[in-house]
């Protein structure tokens, strides 16, 4: 007699996605995993298309991480032509990606986990919401989406655009700084600076809360993995820089360019999903690994800015090193925005910001390979591109695909703590889920998804259903 839970869709993630439970007679987790709905198609999409219009129609890929996307066509662009961008361009494309992370992390912290952390996993579904948060905690609602808020309008000045950036091309960055848009990104860098005495200690604060609250996620939430990260300088590096994978105990296992991809990472199809999942290669050995902020850390160990190396340490007293609590990666995330507002504060400063910002281009045929750590790890472009500059193949690998495999353990550990042998509804339909939004999964990348969202979790025992939760 075996029983399935389904959490269908999950929620306050980005994309459409649903989670089966299955036990067996004992009722004992047999299986359990996170399966992505509907097919990605963008790979096909891009076929026929000119290159140069890469970095505008990936950024559409997704609304919530098109800088991203953006950044990593301009990437695999400069590489396919040979280019180097002028050191003024680098510059701006980072601190346009600067303000994208701000932007994100905020967003997942506080809109999308938020309600879980100041509220509590066990609050009232139409309470969890940012909407509660601001009944709640007015104060860090506020704070919170004043963060956001600067992280997006720097990206928008940076960009062109809010949602879809556009001028990041081929060669380099279409504008040269002006003095004035200079003196408004100053400005706002230094209020998100003085938000961050505030807002840090409350996220730190609200986290240990929820690990003393539920102490099975500090005790049976932890996921031994490898992990994948980019570093440059043996810094945490965000647009440029080389690969490194380490094993679980931290030791560094490789080390390699983008281009060289295809030799460590492997793609391989799920059959009850439409995501595919990607482990690295080494040696003949498939290891399943981690990417995204803790990885991240995990991997360099080092920002290189004041505020961000100190709170790493106090990270590294909570968490270990390398840590691998599913939890600490809302932490992971927090210590990133400060590094991100230090880091953009640093290149404002920088003479070279005010040079040239464009070399010309020209495609003659052959492969570019390019990738950017986007906010939830990192992400990959490879386009083959012929001598009329037109692309005939595309390959994209995204963050998601490479958690997946974690996430599903994470689930795995999820349903153990809270849902087998427990009959609290609430704990069934929100857990599992929270310990997904840990890794901010963003489905839109891997799939398109259309349709309606309800909530709805069925309950079968021997084949029958016997219960069904709906919000």
């Amino acid at each position: 007699m075996k029983k399935t839970l389904k959490i269908d869709p999950v929620t306050r993630i980005e994309g459409h996605a649903k989670v089966f439970i299955d036990l067996d007679a004992a009722g004992k987790l047999e299986s359990a995993g996170l399966v992505v709905n509907e097919l990605r198609g963008f790979e096909k999409i891009l076929i026929g298309m000119e290159a140069d219009r890469m970095p505008h129609v990936t950024a559409r890929i997704c609304g919530v991480c098109p800088t991203a996307h953006h950044l990593a066509a301009c990437n695999a662009l400069d590489n396919a032509a040979g280019v180097a961008p002028p050191p003024a361009a680098l510059l701006l494309r980072e601190l346009m990606y600067l303000g994208h992370i701000i932007h994100s992390h905020s967003l997942s912290i506080f809109v999308l986990q938020g309600p879980d952390l100041v509220l509590g996993l066990d609050a009232e579904p139409g309470q969890r919401n940012i909407v509660g948060i601001v009944a709640a905690n007015p104060e860090l609602a506020k704070m919170a989406l004043a963060l956001r808020s600067i992280g997006q309008r720097i990206n928008e000045m940076v960009g062109g655009r809010g949602t879809h950036p556009v001028t990041s091309v081929a060669g380099g960055i279409a504008f040269v700084l002006e003095k004035e848009k200079h003196k408004v990104l100053k400005g706002w860098v230094a209020e998100a600076k003085k938000l961050l005495p505030k807002v840090a200690p409350a996220v730190k604060g609200l986290l240990l809360k929820a690990l003393q609250d539920h102490p099975a996620m500090a005790a049976d939430w932890v996921v031994p993995s490898w992990g994948l990260g980019t570093v440059h300088e043996d810094r945490v590096s965000l647009i440029q820089g080389k690969l490194r994978a380490i094993d679980e105990q931290g030791a560094a296992r490789a080390e390699f360019g983008v281009e060289e991809y295809h030799r460590y990472l492997q793609e391989s199809v799920v059959e009850w999903s439409y995501m595919k999942k990607v482990r690295l290669n080494l040696d003949g050995e498939l290891h399943d690994y981690r990417v995204g902020p803790m990885a991240r850390m995990n991997v360099a160990r080092r920002f290189g800015t004041e505020l961000a190396d100190a709170e790493y340490a106090e990270f590294c007293r909570l968490g270990g090193t390398p840590c691998h609590t599913t939890v600490f990666q809302t932490y992971a995330k927090l210590i990133e925005i400060i590094w991100a507002v230090e880091r953009a504060e640093e290149i404002l400063r920088e003479k070279e910001i005010w040079g040239e910002t464009r070399v010309p281009v020209r495609f003659q045929g052959g492969r570019g390979v390019g990738h950017v750590e986007a906010p939830r790890g990192t992400l990959i472009h490879d386009y083959q591109i012929d001598d009329q500059g037109i692309v005939r193949s595309a390959n994209l690998i995204v963050a998601t695909q490479q958690n997946y495999s974690i996430i599903n353990r994470s689930i795995e550990q999820s349903a153990q703590s809270h849902v087998i042998d427990r009959p609290n509804d609430q704990a069934l339909m929100n857990a599992v889920e929270f310990s997904i939004r840990c890794y901010d999964p963003c489905l839109s990348c891997a799939t398109h998804a259309v349709g309606r969202m309800p909530m709805q979790v069925i309950i079968r025992k021997d084949g029958e259903t016997v219960r069904t939760l709906r919000r």
